[in-house]
Parts: structure tokens; sequence; C-alpha cells
């Protein structure tokens, strides 16, 4: 049946298709060649800017889609090309050239800003698609972009220049070859699009008008003629790295150096391999860590750059958490009499990681990855004679992913996706293979989808297999959106030996119907509603689980003040198949409403806020839960901003799961507060050169009044004699101040120094002083490191110690003195 519903979905989009012969206008610009490079400064003076085709009459993408741009704002754009890549010259005209916005930032940021970007799509398929972007301030920010799936991490190596004039601003961009994917042809024509922001009244422009209506930003491209006899040069990239660290904890100091490399090569014009030789993450960005008394796990975002960058095709189908890869070890210790635990380590040693992405001209995307984890062990003390031994916790370990991906009608994919985790000796093995297809109709009105999935755990001789499948349909055009899903998991469903998994044997029914308005009107640029159902069913044995009616609004007035409220119910209360913490037991949970209003003010003004206050109320009585936060933001400079957040979190007569005693499930009546405190500031030098101070103090605290005994209808009785101590106070306290100079493009100096203290104690309801005399009598991380990194170029290397008669155009590209560099 499953099959037979795939079948005719696929048979009905078919139809539409081929029904549907309409096509998107696209303008068409010549690039003309040239045969000395520009002085890459933002000043388009020299004559091979002069008497060349225009791109111009640009068109209001946002707030009123489809107006012409004003004459005050005349925007005029000119392509050039070599052998070395493309260039492009914008004249953005501006009534007023002292009031334009340019806050400076860190790269890969824009924040009050007005900007231009560009969209290249070499392969003229609407799917694959680079975006590089450079603000008025000189900051550059770029990414990757698969229909509307957007991979911000993606760092390119371009070069920009801005400049600010009498009567517009300018902004001049150099992109190497190396930088884009197009096929062998002689004759090329690629995707293009443009935009330009006018922050004063956040207004957006493009080249070839993108319809809001329907449809990816990427498929409004237009086309760039007239690229002719033009090579895709070597891609083969290095950056390697020297960093150092000295760091104290409980008394006990550490210095280390360490030495690694990053390599990027080109197989073919539309793949890249990327490999991480020694690898050192000891700078990420500290986790956010919490008190977890939920039944899952915390999944935490990645911060390892290698596992941030060039990972769109590894997402697909949400198979792959990249934390899994040195994560903490699977196997547990057995002592014998008299041996105690001394250590048991937190992490995994990654020996290294490579993986090869990308598409061929055909639209089929390929990504392979491969990781190895060193053998990690545990140490363990034999309390009489004092000796110590180490246990194997985990083992030697393979972690590959590889995915199929084929892109078709422009806007549509099947994708096939594999991941497999294989340990030596014993320890389990895993393996997960999903198939998906993603389809929308030529008039980009009608989306459906689907997919299927298996896991297989293996240990010894026995097999754990889970599925997890669903299909939806849903109409993505106009004023009115509808959409229908069903979606399910099986019991022994199981991915988290490289992927992420929580909630699993249900089924879901979704429904949603949602309405927006397409142009400004009744005082407001834009409005959104939208009504949610969703009905779920535990599998196995079939049991009800929740019926969920949900409501959203979001508002944002001409001034650009931001707002909106929300509402939910569960009408008939929920049974909870989760939270007992084994199969075939449910708890069950009262109905609740809730409701949640927030704001965020004009963030063109120095001073901005946001709030937002969410209240549940449960048939309970004195059962509630209230979230509040705060987060003002003031720009005291250009270069100078600061961010503060306060986030109070209340659980009031909380119930939720405690411990097993021999066959009985315990619960707890609790209360809890958290809060959560942050502060952010940034002094940005120049558009090459930040300090970010970053700290974040979490607090939680847990008080119990009551235990209780799981009976098997869900109900809670009375437990008078568990008398266990339950009460819980948790802090986590992280400071990081970072210097970073990106003194060549592509490259890298940071300084860091980091402070962390954590917490945990068995007693709640301390006073302010009691709380942090326990906090800073923990011991404490302190550190301090440096990492320098320096990409090197295999065609600036060439034309450093190439040939003596290399030409200056050989070299000039990456000359310091010929380009003033931008990030």
């Amino acid at each position: 049946m499953r099959y037979l519903i795939l079948f005719i979905i696929f048979f009905i989009v078919k139809t539409i298709n081929a029904q549907d012969t309409d096509s998107i206008p696209r303008k068409k610009i010549n690039a003309i060649r040239i045969f000395e490079t520009p002085k890459i400064d933002g000043v388009l003076d020299e004559k091979i800017w002069k008497n060349i085709p225009v791109a111009t009459n640009f068109v209001e993408r946002q707030p009123n889609n489809g107006v012409s741009i004003p004459d005050s704002l005349h925007t005029e754009v000119k392509i050039l090309y070599d052998d070395l890549g493309i260039y492009f010259g914008a004249t953005m005209n501006d009534p007023s050239p002292d009031a334009i916005d340019k806050e400076l930032t860190e790269r890969d940021n824009i924040a009050n800003d007005d900007f231009f970007l560009i969209l290249l799509n070499g392969y003229n398929d609407h799917q694959q698609s680079f975006e590089f972007i450079v603000t008025a301030a000189g900051v550059q920010w770029d990414a990757k972009l698969t229909n509307d799936n957007e991979d911000q991490s993606w760092d390119g190596v371009w070069y920009s220049g801005v400049a600010i004039n009498e009567t517009n601003w300018t902004a001049e961009i150099f992109i190497p070859y190396s930088q884009l994917r197009f096929p062998e042809k002689d004759v090329q024509v690629w995707g293009l699009n443009m935009e330009r922001e006018f922050r004063r009244e956040r207004t957006r422009y493009s080249w070839n008008h993108i319809d809001n209506s329907k449809g990816a930003f990427s498929i409004y491209d237009g086309e760039i003629h007239n690229i002719k006899d033009i090579d895709a040069p070597l891609r083969l990239s290095f950056q390697p790295y020297v960093s150092s660290y000295v760091s104290s904890f409980d008394g006990e100091s550490d210095v280390s150096f360490n030495g690694g490399m990053d390599l990027k090569y080109g197989i073919t014009d539309g793949f890249t391999l990327d490999m991480i030789l020694i690898p050192d993450f000891g700078q990420t960005k500290f986790d956010e860590r919490v008190l977890n008394l939920s039944a899952f796990e915390v999944q935490y975002a990645e911060q390892r750059p290698f596992f941030t960058e060039g990972t769109e095709l590894f997402s697909k189908g949400n198979m792959f958490y990249s934390r899994r890869v040195g994560s903490a070890p699977i196997g547990d210790v057995r002592l014998q009499p008299n041996e105690t635990l001394v250590f048991y380590p937190q992490t995994v040693d990654l020996i290294n990681a490579m993986k090869v992405s990308g598409r061929t001209a055909g639209g089929l995307g390929i990504g392979f990855f491969n990781a190895v984890t060193e053998r990690t062990y545990a140490e363990v003390r034999d309390t009489v004679t004092e000796s110590t031994r180490q246990e194997l916790v985990e083992p030697l370990a393979n972690y590959n992913v590889f995915v199929l991906d084929q892109r078709f009608w422009e806007n549509s994919s099947v994708s096939l996706v594999n991941t497999n985790t294989t340990r030596e000796g014993d320890f389990r093995d895993a393996n997960t293979t999903g198939l998906y297809f993603d389809i929308t109709n030529k008039k980009n009105t009608v989306r459906f989808w689907g997919g299927n999935e298996g896991s297989w755990v293996m240990q010894g001789d026995s097999t754990k297999f889970g599925m997890e499948g669903g299909a939806g349909i849903a109409k993505i055009s106009g004023k009115h959106r509808l959409q229908g899903e069903v979606s399910f998991i099986t019991k022994d469903y199981d991915i988290n030996d490289l992927g992420y998994s929580s909630r699993t044997n249900f089924i879901n029914y979704y429904g949603y119907y949602g309405y927006r308005y397409l142009q400004p009107k009744n005082g407001l640029n834009n409005l959104f509603l939208n009504f949610n159902l969703n009905l779920t069913r535990r599998l196995d044995p079939d049991l009800y689980s929740q019926f969920e009616f949900n409501f959203n609004s979001s508002f944002t007035t001409k001034n650009f003040l931001n707002f909106g409220g929300s509402f939910e119910t569960t009408p008939f209360g929920s049974n909870d198949i989760y939270e007992p913490r084994t199969n075939e037991r449910y708890v069950k949970v009262p109905s609740y409403y809730d409701g949640w209003v927030w704001f965020n003010t004009d963030y063109r003004k120095k001073f901005a806020l946001n709030m937002v206050y969410d209240w549940y109320v449960y048939s309970e009585k004195w059962r509630e839960d209230k979230f509040i936060i705060v987060s003002p933001r003031y720009r005291f400079s250009d270069k100078w901003k600061l961010f503060l957040n306060s986030e109070t979190i209340f659980n009031n007569d909380d119930i939720g799961f405690v411990d097993r005693m021999q066959e009985d499930i315990i619960f707890g009546k609790r209360d809890r507060s958290t809060y959560i405190n942050s502060i952010e500031s940034q002094y940005i030098f120049t558009n090459t050169a930040a300090l970010n101070f970053s700290f974040r103090h979490y607090y939680s605290e847990v008080n119990y009044s009551n235990f209780y005994i799981l009976e098997q209808d869900g109900s809670l009785a009375d437990n008078p004699f568990y008398t266990e101590n339950r009460n819980t106070t948790y802090n986590s306290w992280n400071i990081d101040l970072r210097f970073s100079w990106w003194f060549a493009p592509g490259s890298q100096l940071t300084l860091l120094y980091r402070n962390a203290i954590d917490s945990y104690e068995e007693r709640s309801i301390q006073d302010f002083n009691e709380n942090f005399d326990a906090l800073f009598n923990q011991p404490q991380l302190h550190s301090f490191s440096v990492r320098i990194s320096y990409f090197l170029d295999y065609n600036l290397a060439k034309g450093w110690f190439g040939k003596k008669n290399a030409t200056l155009q050989d070299t000039s590209m990456y000359g310091k003195a010929k380009y003033q560099k931008s990030m």
C-alpha cells in the first residue's frame, strides 16, 4: 500500500508538470572579456569599466513586491571577466550618501547595513547557486544555495572593495573561478541575480523580478551570456595551522602545542574533497549546557568548523548528527569487588575526517563523509592494592555517510542516504538507509514529499530493526496555504550511533492552514496567520497520545514594529508514553491551554528590544509553566554594540520521572526555577579585525514536594515511603574573550581567553550569596590559546614558485598590492 501511494503521488505530479508550459521571464546581460585587471578598491574609474553593457531596471522585492525601483535609487551593474575570474562593478544611487547604513560586523554577519548581493549559478539550473554579499562597510558574507536551502557555513575566498561617493555608493567584486562551479564548455551561460538592500527604509530590490507569491528565490534568476573560452583552474588549497594552549584546572596547569592542516581539492569541476589532518577544535564556541530532566538527551549544535562547512548534502533526511563523531564513549565499565572508577572520558579523539561532495551537470549530487576515531579508555583503581588499570570504553570506530540526491524539474529531488558506524571487536555497529522524494510542480503551486528510513543496530548475534516514514502535500502559493502530512516511527527505530532520534513508536497526523499578505496594506508591511492540528497515537500497542490545536500570528507595521501572538491547547489531555522511560507504560497529563505574545522593535534604531511572554495553564490546580524573555540591544556606534538576554522559566507543580524501585516507577511533583542570563559585546576595529566578549550564566533549581507510584492506567498514586533527596541546583558559567584578525583572505589569527565553571548540588532553595559561594568554590577552567591558520591556494603557490616567465596576470589576482581586501 505504501508503494502504491507513492506511485499515485508521483503520477499526479508528473501529470501536473506535463500540463504546464509557463516559464519565468529572465533578463540577460553580456559579460565583457578584459586583458588588464582592475584594482579592487570600490572605485570604478578604470577605462575597462566604461562603455560596456549595464544591468539596470531593478524591481522591488520587499515589502512592495514588483514595484520599480525609484529614480533616486537608480542602480547599475557591469560585468567583466578574464582568464582568472569574474568582476562586478555596482553603482547604487542614494539621495543622502552620508546617511548610508554601514555598521561594521565580523565576516559572515550583516547588521544595520546597506549591501549588494550576487547570486551565481554556473550550471544555470536554478538549483545550485553561490551567494556573495558585500556591505557598505566592506564586510563580506557568502553562502551556498540549493533551492531555498542556504548553507551559510561555506566560506569562499574572493575580493571586494566599496566606496561612498557624493551621490552613490559603489561596490567592486572579483570572484576567482576557483570559488565557482561550472561545466567544461567553450561558451558559458550562467544563472545570475543581484540584489540591493536599502536599509534606511528596509526595502530590497532585485535585478530579475522575484515573485513572492510562489517558488524559491533561486528559480527567479536571469542569465549572463558571452563568457567564452575559459578554463576552470585547478582547485587545490591548503590551510595549515599552528596553535598553543595554556590552561589550568583545579590547581593543575597544562601547556600544549598543536599543528595540522585542512586540505581542499577539486576532483572535477563539480566535486570537492575536504580533509582535516590532525584536527584541533579547542577554540570552538562553548555549549550552552542545561539541567536536563526530560526523557531525551539534549541535542547541542555543532560548533566545529569542519563539520559545519559544506554539509548541505549530508543534512538530507536529518540522519547525520555530526556531534556523534568524537562524542562520549558508548561502553560501560565492569567493576570488580574493591574497584572504583577514577576517570571516564567525556569525548573521543578524532584521528582524521574527510568528505567529498558536489553535483554533476545533470543535477546529481553525491556526498561521502568518513571519519575515524581513536580507542578510548576509562581508568579504574583497586582500593585495596591502589593499583590502576585501563578498560576500553570506545574502540577504534569508523563513521560513513553516503548521499545521492538527484534534482530535476528545477525544483524537485529524489534522495538516497546511508549512514554506517563500524566499531572493532564486539562493540555495537549500526546502519541506516533512507529514501526520500520532494516534488514541486512547474507552476510552483503544489509540493509533494515523502520518505522512508530503516535502521539496523547490530551487536553480537542480535539485530534491532526499526522504521520511520511519512508523506505530505501542500499548496505553496498565493495568500492561502494548505498542508497535510502523515508520519510514523516504529518502536525499535534507532539512528543514535550517527544521527539523533528521540520520540519513537508513534503515528502523527498533521493539518495546516495559513494566510498571508503578499503586498503591504492596512498599515502593515506583512501579516501571517496559521492554524495547526496535530493528532498523535502510540503505535505498539495502540494508544491515544495527544490532540493539539495551535494558532500563530505575526504582524509587521510600516514602522517595522514586529509583533504577534499565539494560542495552543490540548483539550483532551495527553498520554505521555516517554516520561516513564520504559516501553508500554504511559502517564496521564492534564489538558492545558497556552497563550504567548511577543514583539521586536525596529532594529534600525540604536536601541532595540525583543520580548516574549508564554504561559501554560493546566486543568490541574496550581500547575503552570511561564517563560519570560527580555533581549535589549544597543548600538553605541558602527563599531561597538552590546546585546543582553535574560530568560526566566517557572515550572510550578510539574510532574516528572524520578526513579525506578524494582517494578515501581517513581514520579515526583516539583517546582523548578531557571534563570539564563547572557551578555555579548562586540568591538569591530575594521572589517578584518574584531574583539568579541561572550558571557553566559545558567542557573536551575528543582525542589520536590511529593512522590508517586505510576499505576498501570497512567494515573499516579501517593508514595509516602520514597524518601530519597532529589532536590537539585545546577549552575553553568562561561566567559569567552576572543580577538580575531583576518590578516589575508581565508587566513586568520585568533586569541582566546576562556573561563568555565560547573556546579551540581543535591539541594535547592538557596539565596543569591549561597549559590555563588557554592559555584565559585568549584574548580575553574582558565585557558588562553592562540591559533594561526593561513590559506594557500595552488594558483598562488604557482605564482610564487612557478616558472620565471609567469605573466603578471598569472600572479596579480593574489598580489597584496593589487587588491584592497574586504572581509
